[in-house]
């Protein structure tokens, strides 16, 4: 059996019109210091944004998810953050924000396998 670690991880959320609060969840960024990595996935359930606002753009909600998944694979999808650190990346990307695509609070849990985890997490919390 592998050994279990920590690894911390955030929702993402959805909130199409954020003077009303309402929400929904539409991915997971998770972060493992010990292996190294951050990863993100993300789904966008067009028919819960248009049901919370029929006059959402659902172009750019999709772009900022997008920008959420290319952040943690780092590269030149990440721009200034590709020079940043895993950690660094994730504490970015779990900063509070008023925005239609906003983090939840950072949970923590132990895992062997970070990837399966963050598949794990999708499964039971997003889809």
């Amino acid at each position: 059996m592998s050994e279990r670690v920590v690894f911390e991880y955030a929702l993402v959320r959805v909130v199409p019109r954020v003077e009303r609060g309402e929400c929904f969840n539409a991915g997971v960024v998770l972060y493992c210091r010990a292996h190294s990595f951050v990863g993100a996935l993300t789904q966008l359930d067009e028919v819960k944004l248009k049901a919370l606002d029929p006059a959402a753009d659902t172009a750019g909600v999709r772009a900022a998810l997008r920008a959420v998944e290319g952040v943690c694979a780092g590269g030149d999808e990440a721009g200034q953050a590709a020079r940043d650190d895993a950690g660094r990346r994730f504490r970015w990307l779990v900063a509070p924000r008023s925005t239609v695509v906003q983090p939840g609070p950072v949970h923590t849990g132990l895992t062997a396998d970070p990837r399966a985890e963050l598949d794990r997490l999708v499964e039971l919390l997003v889809r």
